[in-house]
């Protein structure tokens, strides 16, 4: 195999079983920082060997069995370091010797059908609330995701230097603060489990709307989520909102092809072909949320966004969309979730089941949340209710507003083109 088909080869090895060797090492040296070092140690000694002996049969193994020798010998040399410092603490009378943990060594057959609660472990040693969300992020997309800080600080258009401080700083906190690779008590369960599924979320997002640069969709990203969703969705199989996410990213993946035209512009929901959306993706999504509403008891957050999800891939035109049901669903998330992103949706299901009027409503008594104040969809969803009502100054007024605040450059490019729609002799101002 000529030498760049193999580091290809590496490199998609390295993509799948990252996740695997470093939760598996981390379980052995109790600390996620070194665990991806011990690991990344692995993947050199692969580049130095596979282009000459060829890619093993089993490269998953060869990687996992490299980097557990790593952890085994660091052991040792942590083993014989403490039995020093014992010495030293007897003649001293010090205790230096406390600060060593006796670590048994694992056995050769030790935790081979544990994979999937190392993965576990690390899902939620990366997403632990002792990290900034930013920090969370970036170090799942590390740990799970495989991804290289470059890959990372390009999906997020942030300096590469600007992860890589990132990351370090994550893994310092997360050693400073001791936190064990465990998952969590029944008491802290629910808690850290929101902030899982919030950073696989927060990636998915990123990914289905890119916040900023010139690209509307950032599709890597979203694969990258939904495969971290759908790991989870099998290490946790008893929680209905890990289900609930996975069903409403695939659901909203499903619709990626329609979503952009022949030069990457955006195509709005109502407007797109259906035709074009992955059936596959959208039984997928109701498969996972048929798994959240076996498991009983109320839908939460995630669960009702994918079956409103699950409303709109159900209907087989824009026109047929079952609009009652899905203000009903935002009814729901309202008053279990409240927030003013939820509300602006609320009106917009509102306004396409009983009119503009009455979305308008709600989303002007939105205008005095300070949250809002720099929330380009809310000029947007407003422009959108008062073009419809023919008010068109007003709309105009404010998709000008909206492209003003959006720092998406095709996002902009559209509402500009709606403000233009409303003033029959204008012309987009791009900005």
């Amino acid at each position: 195999m000529a030498s760049h088909e193999t580091h290809r080869a590496i490199d998609a090895v390295w993509r799948i079983e990252s996740a695997k060797v470093i939760a598996k090492v981390a379980r052995m040296v109790q600390e996620v920082g070194l665990a991806e070092e011990i690991a990344q140690d692995a993947l050199v000694t692969a580049l130095e060997r596979w282009p000459q002996t060829g890619v093993p049969d089993n490269p998953g193994a060869w990687l996992m069995a490299v980097a557990k020798h790593r952890a085994i010998d660091y052991l040792r040399r942590r083993k014989l370091l403490a039995l020093k410092h014992e010495e030293l603490g007897r003649e001293l009378e010090m205790e230096q010797d406390m600060a060593f943990a006796d670590v048994d060594e694992p056995g050769p057959g030790d935790g081979e059908d544990d994979y999937g609660d190392d993965l576990l472990r690390l899902i939620f040693t990366a997403c632990h609330p002792v990290l900034s969300t930013e920090a969370r992020i970036a170090l799942t997309l590390r740990l799970l995701g495989g991804l290289s800080t470059d890959e990372i600080a390009r999906a997020f258009l942030v300096p590469e230097p600007t992860v890589a401080q990132r990351i370090v700083r994550a893994k310092r906190t997360l050693a400073e603060a001791r936190v064990p690779f465990e998952g969590p008590g029944p008491e802290e369960r629910e808690a850290r489990l929101a902030s899982v599924l919030e950073v696989i979320y927060l990636i998915f997002n990123e990914g289905y709307s890119a916040t900023s640069g010139s690209d509307w969709m950032r599709p890597a990203l979203c694969d990258e989520a939904l495969r971290l969703g759908r790991v989870l969705g099998e290490l946790a199989t008893q929680e209905p909102e890990v289900h609930g996410l996975v069903a409403l990213m695939e659901i909203q993946a499903s619709r990626a092809k329609a979503r952009t035209g022949p030069s990457g512009e955006p195509i709005l929901l109502l407007d797109q072909n259906r035709a074009r959306w992955d059936h596959l993706l959208i039984r997928r999504g109701f498969a996972a949320l048929a798994r959240a509403e076996a498991l009983g008891g109320a839908l939460g957050p995630y669960a009702l966004q994918a079956a409103i999800a699950a409303c709109h891939a159900r209907a087989p035109t824009g026109a047929d969309t079952d609009w009652t049901r899905i203000a009903a669903l935002y009814d729901a998330l309202a008053q279990l979730a409240p927030s003013p992103v939820v509300e602006l949706n609320r009106a917009v299901a509102l306004a396409m089941a009983f009119g503009p009027a009455t979305g308008l409503e709600v989303a002007d008594a939105l205008l005095a949340e300070p949250l809002m104040k720099n929330y380009h969809l809310l000029p947007s969803v407003r422009g959108d209710f008062l073009f419809k009502l023919g008010r068109l100054e007003e709309a105009h007024a404010e998709f000008e507003r909206a492209a003003s605040l959006t720092r998406n450059l095709r996002e902009r490019e559209l509402l500009l083109a709606r403000a233009a729609a409303c003033v029959p002799d204008a012309t987009p101002r791009l900005t």
